[in-house]
């Protein structure tokens, strides 16, 4: 490579140390997380009943001298705010009940309460503070109302307590969607943020921009400028898996949008075939690694050495029934008896009287290998039918027929009264005239994939011919499908990505 000689390293090295001078100091004071975060602390803990002492003698304040119970009140001010990096919505928090968050005073009763906020600015949080919304307090707990905070907005809460001495601990609990309630040990006063002086953060900018300007004229040589950072140019193919492919299509036009010079065609035939012409490619490029990406719906056929894998997510799936037939669920057994043909009306499982049609994909589709492997057990019956409404033979024991995608089976099950078929489980809410279908009394649903035992899902499979060069399109689309904004499209679609903690375990598996 050209630019890489003793120079340019230490130019490099130079705007390395030089930003991370710049950026460090502002880590380090405001130490913004990447999750979102409710972070608490308290304020002030006095005693405002029978004697208090401050640290040159006692003072005797007599507030509630006349009421036994309160003789050891205190007063609790606790600050909570959004000290994270994004805003929280009412959605955001996971608990199951109206509240929020819970604050829990040990071995104190609360007395009394009051929701204070001194920035002007952020006055209309006190509308959320209703019984309505679930504000409550009991005993040694307050409830908190689900209460939307944009970033760095905050409330305060002032607590009459009783029962209880100074000190004694005091924690908020509650649950956020990707995002943590935790102690807030900043020093931030209580209404803004520190700042550096004029000086200083004139020096730091200036710092900045000197070893960026370094980097930039030492390398930077010739007039050609080089792609966003993780960018790659030329020309990508990503073929595979038909159920995977809204999320393949909307990755690849956000990625031509960010890394000008790219073209990434999404061309999707089925699992098997996407994985089959890989191979083909490869072998013909002799010794090189193609343009080629190819997602699979589950690990990759037998037979195939050369191919490499990278484990993108995780998706669900979900039989989907005509809406002709009301059931609302099947057990694992009854799916295998449907599909063995013991079962061939669906008034033998209580339903009307309808004949079952079993809509599948085609042999290269990923899909279908996903629902013989993780359902059925077993290899699905022969195609029996063209049209999908009588069989072909008078002998079939099933009526089953073959489609090309998942958007066909839809599709067909949609308009063939006692059809039954199966799909991605985001794709199963498309087409009016069908339903998804519990299985074995679990809601399709990929938020509690590997927790509920629901057992309808796959690991979704990204494969190259051998490993790609580092800085090639192919393994730039891959780094971007599997971290960054990429993880966002798969989620928008209904997969949850590998690379976040609470898919490593089903990840994991086979």
């Amino acid at each position: 490579m050209k630019w890489l000689n003793p120079e340019n390293v230490v130019a490099l090295l130079t705007a390395v140390v030089g930003v991370a001078a710049a950026v460090g100091p502002f880590w380090y004071e405001r130490r913004v997380p990447r999750r979102k975060r409710i972070g608490y602390r308290v304020q002030m803990d006095t005693p405002i009943g029978g004697d208090a002492r401050n640290g040159h003698g006692t003072v005797r304040l007599g507030l509630f001298d006349d009421s036994p119970d309160m003789s050891d009140a205190t007063l609790v001010l606790i600050r909570i705010e959004n000290d994270g990096a994004q805003g929280i919505s009412a959605a955001d928090y996971t608990g199951p009940d109206t509240h929020g968050l819970t604050v829990h005073f040990t071995d104190r009763t609360v007395r009394g309460l009051a929701v204070t906020q001194t920035n002007p600015e952020h006055a209309h949080l006190m509308a959320h503070f209703t019984p309505a919304a679930g504000m409550r307090h009991d005993l040694n707990r307050i409830h908190l109302p689900k209460v939307p905070l944009n970033r760095g907005q905050h409330y305060k809460l002032l607590v009459l307590l009783g029962e209880g001495g100074v000190g004694s601990p005091v924690r908020v609990t509650g649950g956020l969607q990707d995002g943590d309630v935790m102690p807030n040990e900043s020093t931030t006063p209580d209404d803004k943020p520190p700042l550096f002086s004029r000086p200083a953060r004139m020096i730091t900018v200036a710092l900045a921009v000197c070893v960026v300007a370094l980097a930039t004229l030492t390398v930077l040589r010739d007039d050609a400028a080089p792609p966003p950072m993780g960018c790659a140019t030329g020309k990508l193919t990503v073929t595979g898996s038909t159920a995977f492919t809204p999320v393949a299509e909307e990755l690849a036009e956000k990625y031509q949008q960010q890394c000008p010079g790219s073209e990434v065609t999404v061309d999707t035939h089925g699992s098997t075939a996407g994985i089959r012409g890989l191979d083909e490619e490869g072998r013909a490029a002799e010794g090189g690694s193609p343009p080629l990406i190819a997602l699979s719906d589950g690990p990759k056929p037998n037979g195939y050495p050369a191919l490499r894998e990278s484990r993108v997510a995780v998706s669900a799936f979900a039989l989907v029934l005509n809406d002709r037939v009301p059931l609302k669920g099947l057990t694992t057994t009854q799916v295998r008896k449907l599909y063995a043909g013991d079962i061939r009306n669906w008034k033998q499982l209580g339903g009307p009287d309808l004949p079952v049609r079993l809509v599948s994909r085609d042999a290269n589709s990923g899909t279908r290998q996903v629902f013989q492997r993780r359902i059925l057990g077993r290899g699905e019956p022969a195609n029996s039918s063209q049209d999908c409404v009588g069989p072909d033979d008078s002998t079939s024991t099933v009526i089953r027929c073959e489609l090309d995608s998942t958007e066909q089976v839809l599709a067909r099950v949609a308009a063939l009264p006692g059809a039954i078929g199966y799909s991605e489980l985001r794709s199963g809410t498309g087409p009016q005239g069908l339903h998804r279908l519990r299985l074995d009394g679990r809601k399709p649903s990929i938020e509690h994939i590997g927790a509920d035992g629901y057992p309808y899902h796959e690991i979704e499979y990204a494969y190259t011919y051998g490993s790609p060069p580092a800085d090639s399109l192919v393994s730039s689309f891959l780094a971007y499908m599997t971290r960054g904004s990429g993880q966002d499209v798969m989620r928008t679609h209904g997969h949850l990505p590998c690379a976040t903690p609470e898919a490593a375990e089903p990840c994991a598996g086979e």
